[in-house]
Formats: structure tokens, C-alpha cells, sequence
């Protein structure tokens, strides 16, 4: 299952984010931060007693079931007068549930949390990076497996003169994508796509913010509108 993965901010820096403000409400969310153990019910209970000990008055918490979705709004009213009685919020969801509590909450929010990237679970408790949303896929020459996020150097014509045996030059613990890349175009019989050349990578193929319209009407790959 894919997730926004998240890590918390230095305690310091939540405490100077919320200076000024006597009365906190703590918001986590049920899925992402959940899974990745930084904003479940077990850290935002750990963040009250925090919050305590700075002096804070916690107003209340709640985790959203899926703080970035529609509901947000709905859920949010259940504390509608905890959260009233709040002087700010401190959100422990990914930097989309702030935002998306931002726009039904008239009071100041504050990330708890630094949003890292969109990852997968590989191994009990190990998260790993599996797309950067840098709006220009290569997987189709890659077997798959994507090497702007699976290599240090972010290299889409590779291996790089470092690899050894297999394993990044810049992480001895970490396998080359490209050697991973090597070996499933092999098994697929598809090795000729290595030598395919991927001209420099457009970090910037999508104007920023990006944003996509796709009419309810869609009937084909070409009805999507980029703005």
C-alpha cells in the first residue's frame, strides 16, 4: 500500500511553531502517520503529555480516519468545541491533511511533522521511496522499476562508473537500481531497452503548482487538459 511517509520535527521546533499559544488541539491521522507510527493515537497521546510538560494546555485530539479526504470537515465538527476552545492546532498527518484541515479550520495550524515522500512499506517498520511525481515516467524503458527514485544520483541512463557488485557506491548497503533495472529487462527478454538513451531528465516538465483537468466525459487518452 502506497503512503505519504512523514518523520516528526525536532520537539523545539513544535514548541517554537506554537509560541504564543496556550491551548493546543492534536489532530492525527488513521492511515498514513499510522502506519509509519508518527501521528496514530499512540503518538498523538505521547504529543499531549508533550505538550504538558511545555506548559500547554491540550484542548483535546482526535484521529481522523483520512485527515486529506472530503470528510475532513464532518469529522472535525465531532470537536467542534474542543477545537473551538483551542488557540491553535497541531496537525501529526502528512503537509496534504494540513492543508486539507486548513481550509475548514479558521485558526492557526502547525505541522508536527516533516512530509518525506511517497513510499511503500518493503519490511516491517522499513519505508522506501518509490516515486517522486516528477511528471515524466521512463518505467517502460526500466522494467518497471524506477531509477529517479531508486538512485542516489538520480540517473536515467545508468549504471554509473560505482556501482559495485551490485550495490551503490554511495550507500554499500543499498542495491543499484540500475543492476536491478539489468536484471528484470533480462528476465523479460527486454535487455535492448538498456541501451535506449533518455535525454536529461525535465525536472520541471510540469509548471508548478501543477494542476490537471480531466472532463467527467473523458472517452479517450487525449481528453485531459493541462493547465
Amino acid at each position: 500500500m502506497i503512503r505519504s511517509i512523514t518523520q516528526q520535527k525536532p520537539m523545539a521546533e513544535i514548541i517554537g511553531h506554537c509560541e504564543g499559544a496556550s491551548k493546543v488541539f492534536i489532530v492525527g491521522c488513521g492511515t498514513c502517520t499510522t502506519l509509519t507510527r508518527t501521528g496514530g493515537q499512540p503518538e498523538v497521546v505521547k504529543m499531549a503529555d508533550r505538550l504538558r510538560e511545555a506548559n500547554k494546555e491540550v484542548t483535546g485530539w482526535m484521529v481522523l480516519p483520512v485527515a486529506c479526504d472530503e470528510l475532513t470537515s464532518e469529522a472535525l465538527e465531532e470537536n467542534r468545541d474542543a477545537i473551538a476552545g483551542a488557540d491553535t492546532l497541531l496537525i501529526m498527518t502528512c503537509a496534504f491533511g494540513v492543508q486539507t484541515i486548513a481550509m475548514h479550520i479558521d485558526k492557526p495550524v502547525v505541522p508536527a511533522l516533516d512530509t518525506l515522500f511517497i513510499g511503500k512499506e518493503k519490511a516491517p517498520g522499513l519505508f522506501g521511496e518509490i516515486c517522486v511525481q516528477c511528471g515524466e515516467c521512463v518505467l517502460a524503458d526500466t522494467g518497471g522499476i524506477c531509477p529517479v527514485a531508486g538512485c542516489h544520483k538520480g540517473m536515467v541512463n545508468g549504471p554509473c562508473g560505482g556501482t559495485n557488485k551490485g550495490k551503490c557506491e554511495i550507500d554499500s548497503n543499498k542495491d543499484c537500481v540500475w543492476t536491478l533495472i539489468y536484471e528484470k529487462l533480462e528476465k523479460l527478454g527486454r535487455l535492448d531497452r538498456m541501451r535506449a538513451y533518455q535525454p536529461p531528465k525535465n525536472y520541471h516538465v510540469e509548471p508548478r503548482p501543477g494542476r490537471i483537468i480531466i472532463p467527467f466525459d473523458a472517452r479517450s487518452e487525449d481528453d485531459g487538459t493541462k493547465l
